[in-house]
Order: C-alpha cells, then sequence, then structure tokens
C-alpha cells in the first residue's frame, strides 16, 4: 500500500492533499484528458477546483508512477 502524501495547488492557490492517488489519477484519464493529455476542463474535489491542463495532468502522473 502507498503511505506517501501527494499535494496539488488549487486554482484559487490552496494546497490540497490527495486522499487517494489511485482514484485521483484514474479519474483525471476516465473524464479530464484526450489522448493521455489533460483537456483544460475543471475537476472539483471537496470544494477545491483544478484545471486539468497538461501541466497538471503531468505533475499528478508522475505523482501516480512513483
Amino acid at each position: 500500500m502507498n503511505n506517501k502524501n501527494y499535494f496539488v495547488t488549487s486554482d484559487d492557490g490552496r494546497k490540497y492533499k490527495i486522499q487517494d492517488i489511485n482514484n485521483f489519477f484514474k479519474h483525471l484519464t476516465d473524464f479530464h484528458t484526450e489522448n493521455d493529455h489533460g483537456n483544460n476542463s475543471l475537476h472539483e474535489e471537496n470544494g477545491f477546483y483544478f484545471t486539468v491542463t497538461e501541466d497538471f495532468y503531468n505533475a499528478v502522473k508522475k505523482m501516480f508512477i512513483s
């Protein structure tokens, strides 16, 4: 089991702790990407908003792979 802490920054600059990197990454891949590229859609999680840009998606992907 992965016990690492992963954090991303919301669109308004707040730090968000990802509770489950596997589910977070899967959701982004399933609903916020096209051909393995962030599609600039808006993801909301627990009152935090994230625009899924190419850079954001790749950063989360690196966390998932690590």
